[in-house]
C-alpha cells in the first residue's frame, strides 16, 4: 500500500466518522458506498475500507448482504458516555490547572470565547449557527485535553466520543437558553483554570458536561417515546393476531368501556 493511498484512506476515514458524530446520518441508516463515493468525491476503494475501519471502532454495524449500517445507540447508552466523559473532562481540567496553559493555548481558548460572545450577540440563533457554535465548542474542549499533557487521558475521552451525539463537535440541543449556559461555562472554566484553581475547574467542568446530558436527554426523549409507543402497539398488534374471534370482540368492548 502506498503513502498516498494510505493518506487517502485516513483522510475519508476522518471525513466519514466526522459527518457520521455531526449526526449526518441516522441510527440503524444504511451507508452506501455509491453514494458515499460521491459525496466524498473519491473511488469506492478508500470508502469501503473506511467502512471497514469504523465499523472495527463500533460506529457501524455489518450485516452480510446489506452491507453496513449506523449503529443504534440507546439513550441509556449515551448517557453513560456522558457521565464517563463528565469525570474525564473534569480530570483534564483540573490537570490543566495545574500545569498551567501555553500562551497559544490561552490565545486559541480566548479567541473561541471571543467568537462565541459574537455568535450569541445574535439574539436568536439559527440552525446556520450550528456549526459555527460546534467548531467554537471543539476548539475549547480539544486544547483543554491537549492542556492535561496526558494521551492515556485524551485517548479515553476519545473513546467517549465515539458514541454519536456525545462528541463535542455534535450539538444535538441548539437551543439558545442551553448555548449561552455552555458558554457562560467555558467563560467560568478558563477563569479557574488560568487561576490555577484545579478543584474549582474540575467541578466546573463536570457540571458542564452534566448540563449538556440533561439538556440531550431533553432533547431526545420525544424520540425515545416515540420509538416505544411504536414498539407498545406493534406488540398490541402482534398480541391481538393470537386471540380467537371471541375473544377479540371482548377485548374490544372493554377498551369501549
Amino acid at each position: 500500500m502506498s503513502d498516498t493511498f494510505s493518506t487517502r484512506s485516513e483522510s475519508v476515514v476522518e471525513a466519514l466518522r466526522a459527518a457520521i458524530l455531526a449526526g449526518q446520518f441516522q441510527s440503524g441508516e444504511r451507508l452506501h458506498e455509491v453514494k458515499l463515493t460521491a459525496l466524498l468525491k473519491v473511488s469506492r476503494t478508500p470508502v469501503r475500507a473506511a467502512l471497514q475501519k469504523l465499523a472495527s471502532e463500533g460506529l457501524l454495524d455489518y450485516t452480510p448482504n446489506r452491507g453496513y449500517t449506523l449503529r443504534q445507540f440507546p439513550i441509556g447508552e449515551v448517557i453513560n458516555a456522558y457521565e464517563v466523559r463528565a469525570v474525564l473532562e473534569g480530570l483534564a481540567a483540573r490537570l490543566s490547572a495545574e500545569r498551567g496553559l501555553s500562551e497559544t493555548e490561552r490565545a486559541t481558548i480566548g479567541q473561541a470565547l471571543r467568537d462565541g460572545d459574537s455568535l450569541l450577540q445574535h439574539g436568536h440563533l439559527l440552525d446556520e449557527h450550528r456549526a459555527e457554535y460546534s467548531r467554537i465548542n471543539a476548539s475549547i474542549h480539544e486544547t483543554i485535553h491537549a492542556a492535561a499533557g496526558s494521551r492515556l487521558l485524551g485517548d479515553m475521552v476519545y473513546l467517549c466520543q465515539q458514541v454519536p451525539v456525545s462528541s463535542p463537535r455534535n450539538v444535538v440541543a441548539f437551543e439558545e437558553r442551553d448555548v449561552r449556559r455552555r458558554h457562560d461555562d467555558h467563560h467560568r472554566i478558563y477563569e479557574a483554570i488560568i487561576s490555577r484553581d484545579p478543584w474549582r475547574a474540575e467541578m466546573l467542568m463536570r457540571d458542564h458536561v452534566g448540563s449538556v446530558k440533561a439538556s440531550l436527554v431533553r432533547s431526545l426523549q420525544p424520540q425515545q417515546l416515540a420509538v416505544d409507543a411504536l414498539r407498545q402497539t406493534e406488540s398490541a398488534g402482534a398480541a391481538g393476531t393470537d386471540l380467537t374471534p371471541a375473544a377479540r370482540r371482548r377485548r374490544s368492548l372493554q377498551q369501549r368501556s
